[in-house]
């Protein structure tokens, strides 16, 4: 992973201008939004491709608790918060780390290093295939086999030669288990497998007789990967 694409979420002035400082000092962490409630953080995430969510706990309206039950894995996850109580809960939304304000900038350094290291870990399972939920089985899919990956809501579809497999899966938990060389994010709802693409025409992609679209958000990336211009 290149950068990760970062939002903070604090109702507190102060915390939302502490981290900003540390994020600022960190080059591969990309600020795209400061927001002060979990109500604005989903739909803010809903729009926008993240990665990752600074995440307090005790906000009016909407708590990080909810805030992350919500969000439903479509990111990761750091709680900051400066009560201790809890962090159990926090783990078991499978959060990447629990932060305690007053966060020092090393503990902040530590957790966000630990987070980069583990998104550009491969793969470790296999080099040509995944396993995924579905239904009531695990099944294997191989990368050869998928032309596009869909997202729609809490679920993926992943369409294959042969079939269309639904999977309860987000894509910051996807992507990361894909190649990199064989697969491309073109819109905030569409991964799109390169050899799969038919042909690229008024900014949407072609695989078969599906066109997809190309969100401004990674139109630059994947007009580079696949040397095109003026499109």
């Amino acid at each position: 992973m290149d950068s990760i694409r970062c939002i903070i979420v604090d109702d507190e002035p102060l915390a939302i201008e502490i981290l900003e400082e540390y994020i600022k000092k960190i080059s591969w962490l990309d600020l795209v939004a400061s927001l002060e409630s979990g109500l604005e953080a989903i739909e803010f995430v809903e729009q926008n491709a993240i990665d990752l969510v600074f995440l307090d706990i005790q906000m009016p309206d909407l708590s990080g608790i909810k805030t992350a039950e919500l969000l439903n894995n479509r990111c990761d996850i750091i709680f900051t918060t400066a009560y201790n109580q809890y962090a159990i809960e926090g783990f078991e939304l499978e959060a990447r780390d629990y932060l305690l304000k007053p966060i020092s900038f090393d503990r902040f350094l530590k957790s966000v290093q630990r987070l980069k290291r583990q998104s550009s870990e491969p793969n470790q399972l296999s080099s040509d295939y995944i396993f995924v939920k579905t239904e009531y089985k695990i099944k294997k899919i191989r990368f050869d086999e998928i032309c596009y990956v869909e997202g729609m809501k809490d679920y993926l579809r992943i369409v294959t030669i042969d079939e269309k497999v639904m999977t309860l899966l987000s894509f910051a938990k996807l992507i990361p288990r894909l190649p990199a060389q064989q697969f491309v994010r073109i819109h905030k709802s569409y991964v799109v497998a390169v050899d799969a693409i038919d042909s690229v025409e008024k900014g949407k992609v072609r695989v078969g007789e599906k066109l997809l679209p190309i969100g401004e958000t990674h139109k630059e990336t994947f007009l580079k990967l696949i040397g095109g211009h003026g499109l």
